[in-house]
């Protein structure tokens, strides 16, 4: 079992919570054709992301693992690069540094960030430089209802 995370462009993903996992669950089936370990046919933004934290979270596989292997085996990761996401495996023992990292470099990079091991389901966004929760699995407040009523009439 694995603690896991998903960086994505913003631009690229739905803007409801049941559209965003309908949108994760076809991603993670793999269905791109292409390998997952090549960041170059990622966004800039989420190269940047990549290269910022295979840093500090070594890929244990593909052409940007590290050939001596890692100090630390429990910091190596399992990285699949699709076109508008990179997810990542993490051992669980590092999940609290792994969302941090995550976190502080989709903030410094403006991409997005998915919890995917979190039952809230929280989905972030970056706007005006700053993370913000986006949606999750929680029920809609009342304001959140009335947005989701005037958003179907338009």
């Amino acid at each position: 079992m694995s603690y896991d995370l998903m960086v994505f462009e913003p631009d690229a993903v739905p803007a409801s919570h049941p559209e965003f996992m309908d949108w994760y669950a076809g991603q993670t089936k793999w269905g791109e054709d292409h390998g997952y370990d090549d960041p170059a046919l990622s966004s800039a933004n989420l190269r940047a992301w990549f290269e910022d934290m295979i840093e500090i979270f070594p890929p244990m596989n593909g052409p940007y693992a590290k050939e001596h292997g890692v100090e630390d085996e429990a910091s190596s990761s399992d990285y699949a690069i699709g076109a508008d996401f990179i997810y990542v495996s993490f051992a669980w023992s590092k999940s609290e540094m792994a969302y941090m990292t995550v976190a502080r470099l989709a903030e410094k990079h403006h991409v997005g960030l998915f919890n995917a091991s979190s039952t809230g389901e929280e989905v972030w966004v970056p706007m005006a430089g700053r993370m913000t929760l986006a949606h999750d699995k929680s029920p809609p407040t009342l304001v959140g209802r009335i947005k989701d009523l005037l958003n179907m009439n338009e």
